[in-house]
């Protein structure tokens, strides 16, 4: 079988047993040290992933991408508007909304809530609530039924189940205080179950309930909008607005979430770079364990030398023999992080189950746990990074090896 000298030296190189047990012990450490930053690399790439993920999937399927406010009075004849705005380039859906501010009242507990009257038609296009409304759906809010559906952390609160009945304190239509408030009586028909900080200030009921508390019939306060492209939500929104024959306040998803999205992309920068680094470290450990090889290899070098072998095929064996302890650590990495990638919301609710203590707390965080999304891409790009750093690591101690003359090392001998 054909096989190239210089890798048939390499692999006998590395495969020869050390007389100095301190090169095998800086071989071992160089291996340990790629195969944990492969590894580690990857699986924070993974979690970056599924925050990001989660962040599309669960806050941006549910919350408008972009929100109109009127400026001034409510606004009449808004069925023309809404179709105005559906016809604008970029925008997908429009509901109208009534927002109502209030506090949510049950025996002795409260809960300040900003709930928003809205078109179920209209919003389920707007918003996909669906998958996380627990035993209901929109189509339960039904005008004059006067019907809520609460984010779970505010019904837990408040100890609240479907069913139940809940008071609502509302100032008098006209009154900017609470001097006088009034108190409406409402049902709770679904719970909105996300899993995060959203669950404790989302909160529904239908619009004509809405514009009837608000005593604004027929009218509304603003629009919510689902745009084709969320990364440019906030210009799609002005430009839909621009043509409107009434002001309105704009406002998109940036302004309240945009921080979680740059949150997501800093630290996945800051985490390649970091990890990049403690893998160049770890590669040049196998710069220390050649050049001490080479060491303890010169007087096979110098036999090979006046046998015939050339300069490259010298220098070429010893960069096999370190892309060989390469190789070898970006393998166990490689292995190690993806199989981790894919279990890490198990192996991290495990330990959150055994230690009693949440990661990611619900009334902070946009979720409550630690979600992961392997990307073989992500798998490619960092073992093909390790490995251009393990071939750059190589190349002074083979060069020099190259370099020495069997004269020397004999005279040296």
């Amino acid at each position: 079988m054909f096989r190239p000298l210089s890798v048939f030296w390499g692999w006998r190189f590395s495969r020869a047993k050390r007389r100095n047990r301190f090169i095998s012990f800086i071989s071992m450490a160089s291996i340990a040290g790629i195969a944990i930053g492969v590894g580690a690399l990857i699986l924070g790439l993974s979690a970056m992933n599924g925050f990001e993920r989660e962040l599309e999937n669960r806050i941006l399927s549910v919350l408008p991408h972009g929100q109109l406010t009127t400026a001034k009075a409510p606004v009449a004849q808004w069925q023309s508007m809404a179709k105005q705005l559906q016809s604008e380039p970029g925008i997908v859906a429009v509901s109208p909304v009534v927002p109502l501010e209030g506090l949510l009242s049950r025996g002795a507990k409260l809960k300040a809530v900003q709930l928003q009257g809205i078109m179920p038609s209209n919003e389920a296009k707007v918003s996909t609530l669906a998958p996380y409304l627990e035993g209901a759906s929109l189509t339960l809010l039904r005008p004059g039924e006067r019907g809520l559906i609460l984010g779970k952390a505010i019904t837990e609160q408040l100890g609240l189940s479907v069913g139940d009945s809940v008071s609502l304190l509302l100032p008098a239509p006209g009154s900017n205080d609470f001097g006088s408030p009034k108190r409406h009586r409402f049902t709770l028909m679904g719970i909105i179950n996300l899993g995060g900080q959203l669950d404790s200030v989302l909160g529904y009921t239908h619009l004509q309930d809405a514009q009837e508390l608000s005593a604004i019939a027929d009218k509304v306060m603003g629009f919510h909008l689902r745009v084709d492209d969320v990364l440019v939500a906030d210009q799609l929104t002005l430009q839909a607005a621009t043509g409107l024959p009434v002001a309105f306040y704009v406002s998109s998803w940036m302004e309240s979430q945009g921080n979680i999205y740059h949150d997501i992309q800093l630290v996945r920068t800051l985490m390649i770079v970091v990890l990049l680094l403690v893998m160049a470290v770890a590669s040049f450990n196998i710069v220390s364990t050649l050049v001490m090889a080479v060491n303890e290899k010169k007087g096979d070098i110098a036999i090979l030398k006046t046998m015939g072998a050339g300069p490259w095929q010298i220098r070429s064996a010893f960069v096999v023999q370190g892309m060989l302890n390469g190789i070898t650590g970006v393998v166990i990495g490689g292995l190690l992080g993806g199989v981790l990638a894919t279990q890490l919301s198990e192996l991290v609710a495990g330990i959150e189950q055994i230690t009693g203590h949440r990661f990611l707390n619900p009334d902070i965080y946009f979720i409550d746990f630690i979600p992961t999304e392997f990307h073989w891409a992500d798998l490619w790009l960092v073992t093909g990074s390790a490995l251009v750093l393990i071939l750059l690591a190589t190349l002074y101690p083979a060069w020099r090896a190259g370099q020495l003359l069997p004269r020397q090392l004999l005279g040296e001998g």
